[in-house]
This record gives structure tokens, C-alpha cells and sequence, in this order.
């Protein structure tokens, strides 16, 4: 997989993040991501978004949440796997909506691709919501 900053491919004039297969026949998955402390959502539901466009592809795509707590035991977790991203699509707002337990320490999150294509990731946001807005994961 290949990791880029795509100023060519924008969001409301915003140059987007990107990854895409290097290969053309690909095995296993390729992500991009970051990682967070918990910190300032302890205790809350949290929602990540990000608008997602992408080309060919294969297998399929989705954004990803993992909430970690003591010595990385996954509290939450949902990577789209039952609502993939298939295709070629434009600009579509996707979520994901966690719980952060009380003793989470790690938020990571990010895009991941398997086998062949591009996604573009754009305008990446995390807001609290309250418990009338279902989780998305486990």
C-alpha cells in the first residue's frame, strides 16, 4: 500500500489523505491511522467521521475505531466490516460511534484498504454524542 497527501483530490478545497493498493494483486489489507490518548473522551460516546471517496475497489474499505485500555486490551472496536465500502464512490460522510470506558488510555483510528484500489479520507472529525445515538461496534 501506498500512503499520500493528495492535493489534487480535494474536499471543499481541502487537499485529502489517501491510500491505495501498490500492487495489482494485493494480499491482505493496507491502513493508514493515528493514535490519541483517551484522555478528554474518558467515560464518553464518541462519534468519528470523515467524508470518503473512493476508485476500483476490490475487495473493499471503511474507517476504523479502536478504543485500548490497560496493556492494549481492546475495549471497543469497529472497522465498517458489516457496512464495507465497495467500488467507485464519491464523497460520502461515514461514522463510527464508540464508547471510551472509564479506563481506556488509546484512541486509534484511521482508513484501511484491502486488496485493490484508492480511498481518499477527508475532513476527520470526533464529537461527543449522547447515548440516544447507537454504537456502530463492539
Amino acid at each position: 500500500m501506498t500512503q499520500i497527501n493528495d492535493t489534487t483530490v480535494t474536499y471543499e478545497n481541502k487537499p485529502s489523505d489517501c491510500i491505495k493498493s501498490a500492487v495489482s494483486s494485493p494480499r491482505g489489507f493496507g491502513t493508514m491511522m493515528k493514535t490519541i490518548s483517551a484522555n478528554e473522551y474518558l467515560g464518553k460516546r464518541i462519534r468519528m467521521s470523515a467524508y470518503v471517496k473512493t476508485e476500483n475497489v476490490g475487495n473493499w474499505t471503511g474507517l476504523w475505531m479502536r478504543v485500548d485500555g490497560p496493556e492494549n486490551k481492546v475495549l471497543s472496536f469497529d472497522n465498517m466490516g458489516n457496512r464495507k465500502i465497495k467500488g467507485t464512490v464519491d464523497w460520502t460522510k461515514y461514522e463510527i460511534v464508540l464508547n471510551v470506558p472509564q479506563n481506556s488510555t488509546n484512541i486509534s483510528f484511521g482508513v484501511l484498504l484491502e486488496g485493490i484500489g484508492q480511498v481518499w479520507i477527508n475532513s476527520l472529525q470526533f464529537e461527543e454524542v449522547d447515548s440516544s445515538v447507537s454504537i456502530t461496534g463492539r
